[in-house]
């Protein structure tokens, strides 16, 4: 194996690259969004979220909300969709791994059964990946691909015909860094916050 081909397999599972949504025309709608990916991290910075960025943990299966400003970090719940479909997922079932992303954000109807049918390999934007067709009780039936290299969720297509899609992916070290929360960085918790204020003299019951 050539230098060159050891450091991309060493990196295989390291890489960036542009969240582009597409209407059923295949016209670019709103802002792009950025996504880093390191084992199994990842890091999606989405312009409607500028204050902060989502960081999934695919191993604990969470996913936070980070907000560098106020050092504070928070549950990520329903905040961001794309949470839901860029995680590190089984190549072979990553129905549990979806499902699993979407409980975690509190989506109603998440626990009910999921379906992930293979059906054929593809080309994405250069690719290699993997089209399976995933049916759940949360949303309609939709189509997905996933990298056969990257082990990871390139494409969705809706049943309107709309797609959001990993697009211009660079294979590339990406700093630890990134991916962590700093120690000094307080976890904010607004159910707790809530509980504080009714024990407060200020909280009045509905």
């Amino acid at each position: 194996m050539s230098a060159g081909a050891f450091a991309q397999a060493a990196h295989a599972s390291e890489f960036s690259a542009d969240i582009v949504s597409r209407d059923a025309a295949g016209t670019a709608i709103g802002a792009v969004a950025k996504l880093y990916v390191r084992n199994h991290m990842v890091r999606i910075e989405a312009p409607d979220a500028a204050a902060g960025f989502f960081l999934i943990n695919g191993d604990a299966g969470t996913a936070q909300f980070v907000r560098p400003a106020q050092q504070l970090f928070m549950d990520a719940s329903q905040s961001s969709r794309l949470t839901q479909i860029f995680v590190p997922v089984d190549a072979k079932e990553p129905c549990r791994q979806w499902q699993a992303a979407a409980s975690n954000a509190g989506v109603a109807g998440a626990a009910g059964e999921w379906r992930c049918e293979r059906t054929e390999e593809e080309i994405i934007d250069g690719r290699r990946a993997v089209q399976f067709r995933v049916s759940s009780p949360v949303s309609p039936s939709s189509r997905r691909w996933i990298d056969s290299d990257l082990e990871f969720p390139v494409k969705l297509l809706a049943s309107d015909g709309t797609t959001i899609a990993l697009e211009n992916i660079r294979v590339e070290a990406q700093p630890a860094n990134r991916f962590t929360i700093p120690p000094a960085f307080r976890n904010f918790d607004p159910r707790a916050l809530i509980e504080r204020v009714k024990r407060s003299d200020a909280w009045v019951d509905p």
